[in-house]
């Protein structure tokens, strides 16, 4: 199987946290959390990665080589920041499948990966993986009807509900989809205005989910994924 793992982002909120270091390999328990999460990958089978790379990419390049745990990994790396949706469309012209799995490199998700990998090739209609959470404020929320997402509702409203959880399962060709724009939000400025009208299908993800990508979180996260993870 083959991921896609988004990581180029700055960081900016953590800036204070973790000075002088790309948010994905903050240490994390001991560990870069990026680390954390190949590890995991790995764990669940995949053998081939592109690490989609922006800030102090080196970083993350001469930490991890061209191989980890036994997975093929592959840099994406963005010489100016092309959002998350122009950053996903460079790394897909780097995958073999005919469909990929795309995670963020600031989130931890234990994911059913042979539950939404089955689905896929049963439907082959891509997949926006959910969480329940008992509340949606920090995150947004998902509407949907039947197996489909149908609409994005913006952070802020509180209570229980679904939430994206930044993983998918998109086929390989569907940049033919995307903006014509090189730099672009994947959520806001494709996701959101696509599941109108494009059949986006959904997995509720039952395992440990956790972003790092807020303080609050981030230092949550030291004693929590330390629990998870050994």
């Amino acid at each position: 199987m083959e991921a896609i793992v988004l990581a180029g982002g700055f960081g900016t909120r953590l800036q204070h946290l973790v000075p002088n270091l790309p948010k994905a390999m903050a240490p994390v328990s001991g560990r870069p959390f990026l680390e954390i999460l190949l590890a995991t990958l790995a764990a669940k089978r995949f053998d081939r990665l592109v690490l989609s790379l922006g800030y102090m990419a080196e970083t993350v390049v001469n930490h991890f080589g061209d191989k980890f745990a036994g997975m093929d990994l592959l840099y994406e790396i963005e010489q100016k920041p092309l959002g998350t949706g122009g950053a996903l469309r460079r790394a897909l012209g780097r995958c073999d499948s005919d469909h990929v799995f795309v995670l963020n490199g600031d989130t931890y998700l234990d994911l059913e990966v042979d539950e939404v990998d089955a689905q896929w090739r049963r439907e082959q209609v891509p997949i926006i993986v959910a969480r329940e959470v008992p509340d949606t404020t920090r995150y947004g929320r998902l509407n949907t009807s039947d197996r489909r997402v149908v609409g994005f509702v913006e952070k802020g409203f509180a209570g229980s509900g679904l939430i994206n959880t930044g993983c998918y399962v998109f086929p390989k060709d569907i940049a033919q989809h995307f903006p014509d724009a090189e730099t672009f939000s994947l959520e806001n400025d494709f996701l959101a205005k696509s599941v109108t009208r494009l059949p986006f299908h959904f997995f509720v993800c039952r395992g440990y989910f956790i972003d790092i990508g807020v303080p609050e979180d981030y230092v949550r996260a030291q004693s929590e994924l330390a629990k998870v993870c050994h």
